[in-house]
């Protein structure tokens, strides 16, 4: 498994595991049926109400904990509140650091997200995060943010698959050295019927999701697809040891059309709580 160096020299796992709307019943065993698969990075959030289930997972699995990368995400409610939030989530996941924590969303009109991440700098000065970073944040979020505070996020994870790319986002991301991480790679599904990826699956005897996410390690994305199908899940992991070529790269990126899924996080409000 490809990892890639974070912007503080810690390591992630560059193809992760993601619980989003996994029911909290359903997480411990989809987390395990995923670290029996290889994955090594699990992708959570105190919004997804499953970080429990994913605790119960690590600590059933045996695995060494230096060896998971877990990523959790502060709501959008508890920003006023954000060291208060780690520790709840901390000890939901029973963990006695987290590798990666993420404001989930700016909601520019609380005007609080400069405040969670001085908290959260804090913490990661406490060394009880290995690293800290942003999700959905557009370009005027990143440049508030750094003009505010010490830390140039680690990452920014944010809706990316091929019908919608946000390239001018991820080249200002890379450039400032923060990493991409991409959601929703595979366009939840809707980005898997197209005429390239179904050509392209076919000439590799792969599927168009290993294809998709294929795409998305090229391009040097960190990639969190997620499935509850113990086949599905391999079948994604085993996207990590497909290669494609110049051109069957190029032709996917083709398939961008501006057609955002998720919220637009110009305006996006919602407590999460």
């Amino acid at each position: 498994m490809s990892e890639l160096t974070l912007n503080n020299g810690v390591t992630i796992p560059q193809l992760g595991f993601g619980v989003f709307q996994v029911p909290p019943e359903e997480t411990q065993r989809t987390v395990e049926d995923a670290l029996e698969a290889g994955y090594r990075h699990i992708d959570t959030a105190a919004a997804y109400r499953n970080e429990a289930g994913v605790g119960a997972a690590l600590a059933a699995t045996g695995i060494a904990r230096e060896d998971i990368f877990v990523t959790t995400k502060l709501r959008n409610g508890e920003q006023g509140r954000a060291q208060e939030a780690f520790q709840n989530s901390r000890k939901a996941l029973g963990l006695d650091f987290i590798d990666l924590y993420l404001i989930h969303w700016p909601v520019p009109s609380q005007g609080l997200f400069v405040q969670a991440w001085k908290e959260m700098e804090r913490l990661y000065e406490n060394k009880e995060i290995r690293a800290i970073g942003v999700s959905n944040f557009l370009s005027d979020h990143l440049d508030t943010l750094l003009q505010s505070t010490e830390t140039v996020p680690a990452v920014n994870q944010f809706e990316l698959h091929p019908s919608y790319q946000q390239a001018d986002l991820a080249a200002k991301c890379r450039s400032l050295g923060i990493a991409v991480e991409a959601y929703s790679p595979l366009g939840q599904g809707g980005d898997l019927n197209g005429n390239a990826v179904t050509s392209i699956a076919a000439a590799h005897d792969a599927t168009t999701a290993q294809v998709v996410l294929a795409w998305h390690l090229a391009n040097g994305n960190i990639v969190i697809p997620k499935s509850a199908n113990p086949g599905r899940i391999r079948e994604n992991f085993a996207a990590s040891s497909l290669k494609l070529s110049g051109d069957e790269i190029s032709a996917i990126t083709a398939l961008e059309s501006g057609a955002r899924i998720g919220s637009d996080p110009a305006v996006a409000s919602f407590t999460q709580m």
